[in-house]
């Protein structure tokens, strides 16, 4: 699904004040003219024109998307979503009203998916809590609630246990906090010495510190032991620890690294 600004329209990883999402980026239409789109999209919905729908969604940013929707509920009385639900089905229905949607309510709409069901997708909750700034995670949790009548953290709780439990929740709570670089660099690089791992050590610093602080740390970090900071969690919680602890730690350090 493509993505802008926002989970859904976004660049692989994110400067703070963008959203982070996976899957390539769509630039403002340029010349939009809502009005012009909705008349356009009306008659493709009354004849099932799928290639028209398909084309105009698909090719205009999220903003713009918003823009139809105010457009279209004011041309028609209807609102778009439902209008569009009656001609696609599935999964291309579930594509195009997943980019109807504006970013904090498709996050939580993965979040929410992630969760159901048998088993856990924790690459999903990874990939959003990782990724995401404290003020996009704040508004996930509250359009999450809105949607669905829950409480994010308590479902995450339920969804974990252990470390990962405690990394998942931190990350959902995560502060762009100050810290002093040679501390926090000092700080892990003792933890990487010592004879048994201190999963909190590394989720403190990673979940309370600004991203262009950690970028910094976990820079010299590598520097100084001549390693990836994948291969130092790698070799720092494997045997007992929890996978998914380690592929967290791994993702939230990927992510930090990767911004510029």
């Amino acid at each position: 699904m493509e993505k802008e600004s926002s989970s859904q329209d976004s660049s692989p990883l994110m400067t703070e004040g963008m959203w982070w999402g996976t899957l390539g980026s769509v630039r403002p239409f340029p010349n939009f003219r809502p009005e012009r789109d909705v008349t356009i999209l009306r008659t493709a919905l009354e004849k099932k024109d799928v290639s028209t729908i398909v084309r105009i969604i698909t090719s205009r940013s999220n903003a713009q998307r918003q823009s139809l929707v105010r457009v279209y509920k004011n041309v028609s009385q209807m609102e778009l979503q439902a209008s569009l639900k009656k001609v696609l089905s599935g999964d291309l229905q579930s594509l195009i009203l997943g980019l109807m949607m504006i970013p904090e309510q498709f996050e939580a709409h993965r979040l929410r998916k992630a969760m159901e069901g048998a088993g856990t997708d924790e690459e999903t909750l990874l990939e959003v809590l990782c990724t995401r700034t404290p003020q996009q995670l704040s508004d996930i949790k509250t359009t999450y609630n809105q949607e669905f009548k829950r409480d994010l953290e308590k479902d995450l709780i339920s969804e974990s246990s252990g470390d990962f439990c405690k990394l998942i929740v931190a990350l959902l709570k995560k502060e762009n906090g100050p810290g002093v670089i040679d501390q926090d660099t000092a700080t892990l690089s003792e933890e990487l010495k010592n004879k048994k791992p201190s999963a909190d050590v590394w989720i403190q610093i990673l979940t309370t510190r600004h991203p262009d602080h950690l970028r910094i740390v976990l820079e010299e970090l590598e520097l100084e032991r001549g390693q990836t900071l994948e291969d130092a969690l790698d070799g720092r919680f494997k045997g007992l620890q929890s996978g998914d602890l380690r592929k967290g730690l791994k993702t939230l350090g990927k992510a930090t690294l990767c911004v510029h």
